[in-house]
């Protein structure tokens, strides 16, 4: 008997659906668990984005910088006797700020970013700004003779352009404080001024001839802008160029003539090899224009930062600042206003100072945006080599 007899035709077909079910519905179950296995071996990780890996990176060449110049800070600490500080700044930003040494050695009070040194011959470029903030107000102008506003002075042909440039010719006012002052303490701007007209000390050369590096021309200069402001130079400095630009802890100090401020350091001298012995202030110690401008770390970098954004100067103004002089014969000289300038080479914008113990640089290198800010206080030698280990360092290890 056939099987369609035995059960029928419906019953046939119903058997065969029923096999149907069982086999495809096993295929679909075993499909989708292939399916759903291999989503969840093969999700990918959660990308990191972009900008978070640039700024991990950034964060640990950073560290990495700081790790090698706080290592030469100590080399240089413990090799050359350098108590001081540095900073370092690269496009803008500030990528190292370190201190080794003491602030005072009777007390052994460290150093900390509060200190406050004296720049030296690094405050000329705070006279040059000076001079041109009046200039940019119509006060004076740099052709303006410095008879105009001391007619008894007794080189009569020099000029303001010529004091900035270093090319007036003047005695050196240290030389005639030393041999010509007979008052019982230093003296000021105004009585170093007329002692010098006073006196009858001849000139180095007629003006203009020939660049000499001269401490006596910005003198001379900062007690114009007093003449012409009818402020003191430290008063004029702090209105128009600190404040103006958050210089906190920056100011010009008149030695016996003003008050030691907390933070203010004083200069050492290393005595037999192992003790340091302050430096006293001596009879050209209270003149100020060519030195005496305290400062720490910090207020510098603001300083440069402020006068190449444009919030004291005009660009204009900027530009003949660290643009080379002449003489009257149109050969160019290595200094702008207030800072010197490369000779030849790489550019770079800057200035050193030594006085008193205080060792001083701030150089700039516009190619690399980069700037280097040294302040030393215990007659330190070496500071044009520390520069340019610095810069060394921080090149190698950010452009790595």
């Amino acid at each position: 008997m056939s099987q369609i007899q035995k059960y029928g035709f419906f019953g046939l077909l119903a058997a065969l659906l029923l096999v149907a079910i069982l086999l495809f519905g096993k295929t679909s179950y075993n499909r989708q668990v292939v399916v759903e296995a291999q989503h969840v071996d093969t999700v990918p990780p959660i990308p990191i984005p972009q900008g978070i890996r640039i700024k991990k990176h950034a964060e640990a060449k950073t560290e990495k910088v700081k790790h090698k110049l706080d290592s030469l800070l100590k080399r240089v600490h413990k090799r050359y006797d350098f108590h001081g500080a540095v900073l370092v700044a690269q496009k803008g930003k500030i990528v190292y700020s370190g201190h080794i040494g003491y602030a005072d050695f009777r007390k052994k009070k460290l150093l900390d970013e509060s200190s406050v040194f004296q720049l030296a011959s690094v405050s000329k470029q705070f006279t040059a700004a000076a001079v041109l903030v009046l200039m940019e107000k119509g006060r004076l102008q740099l052709t303006d003779s410095v008879t105009k506003y001391y007619p008894e002075f007794p080189y009569k042909d020099v000029t303001i352009q010529h004091l900035l440039y270093h090319t007036a010719g003047l005695p050196n006012y240290f030389w005639v404080a030393e041999h010509k002052w007979e008052g019982k303490d230093a003296p000021s701007n105004q009585e170093m001024m007329d002692l010098l007209c006073s006196s009858d000390v001849g000139r180095f050369f007629i003006a203009g001839r020939r660049f000499d590096y001269s401490n006596t021309a910005y003198f001379v200069l900062a007690s114009i802008v007093e003449k012409v402001s009818g402020l003191s130079f430290s008063e004029f400095t702090e209105k128009e160029v600190f404040k103006p630009l958050g210089m906190k802890n920056t100011y010009v100090y008149s030695y016996k003539k003003d008050t030691i401020r907390e933070q203010q350091l004083i200069g050492y001298r290393l005595y037999r090899g192992w003790r340091h012995i302050k430096i006293p202030g001596t009879v050209n110690d209270a003149v100020v224009g060519d030195k005496n401008v305290y400062a720490t770390t910090e207020d510098l970098y603001k300083w440069v930062e402020g006068l190449n954004s444009g919030k004291l100067l005009s660009e204009e103004t900027v530009q003949m600042m660290y643009s080379k002089g002449k003489n009257k014969y149109g050969y160019e000289i290595p200094y702008g206003l207030g800072f010197r300038l490369s000779r030849w080479g790489e550019e770079k914008i800057y200035h050193y100072g030594k006085w008193n113990g205080f060792s001083t640089g701030i150089v700039q290198y516009p190619a690399d945006d980069l700037v280097l800010i040294v302040l030393e206080h215990t007659s330190f030698n070496g500071m044009t080599s520390l520069n340019a280990n610095l810069k060394k360092l921080v090149l190698k290890h950010f452009d790595a």
